[in-house]
């Protein structure tokens, strides 16, 4: 019988949780397993993975096959490390000691780059928070630039309509004003004649006298 080391799909839709199992080769993706061996979680930034790395290990022994996702969390979690570690054991080539040694380190300096992957993440999500917060400030502020422009301009031309009224009413005031002069200098033109008449009278009857 070939066993796979494969995942089974669950969770609700759009929203998968995947289990780690080993399971007959011919049977449905979903369907029976022999063994569980953890979880994978792709929702969570980074992705959760909970794997029982000493079973895992076994059945890798026993000749399981991993899929190409499996593998890959295999090697995410340092199991396939410590089968290539095992292998050296039993070829003799290191001892039991150095190849926990070799995998201690490992895993501290993955533990290091999980938390430096982590804390980026971080960093870039605040950054795209603040750039977002910028963005929306400086859309704000072009705005009310914009509304008080606006406010500016009906200012402008409502001051501009009191000054053309003023300037209008003026100059009804001065034709007025001409008007009356120049009615007035009319009836002065009308005065004269007479004057120049009674005149011309007043010299016609000193001669007679």
């Amino acid at each position: 019988m070939s066993v796979k080391m494969r995942l089974a799909r669950g969770g609700r839709k759009k929203k998968p949780v995947y289990s780690i199992v080993i399971a007959d080769a011919r049977a449905p993706r979903d369907g029976r397993f022999i063994d569980k061996l953890g979880q994978y979680n792709p929702n969570t930034i980074p992705a959760t993975i909970s794997l029982d790395s000493d079973r895992a290990l076994e059945w890798l022994q026993k000749g399981a096959q991993p899929t190409n996702t499996v593998k890959a969390i295999l090697s995410f979690k340092g199991v396939l490390y410590r089968k290539h570690l095992q292998r050296g054991v039993a070829k003799g080539a290191l001892t039991q000691e150095q190849a926990d040694a070799k995998f201690e380190d490992w895993m501290a300096n993955k533990s290091q780059e999980i938390d430096s992957r982590r804390d980026k993440h971080r960093a870039d999500v605040l950054q795209k928070k603040e750039e977002v917060l910028a963005a929306g400030a400086e859309k704000a502020a072009a705005k009310a630039a914009q509304r008080n422009a606006v406010v500016a301009e009906g200012a402008s031309e409502e001051a501009q309509s009191e000054l053309d009224a003023e300037v209008t009413d003026t100059e009804a005031t001065e034709v007025e004003e001409g008007t009356d002069a120049a009615e007035a200098m009319a009836a002065v033109e009308e005065q004269v004649p007479d004057t120049e008449a009674k005149e011309e009278t007043l010299e016609k009857a000193q001669e007679q006298e």
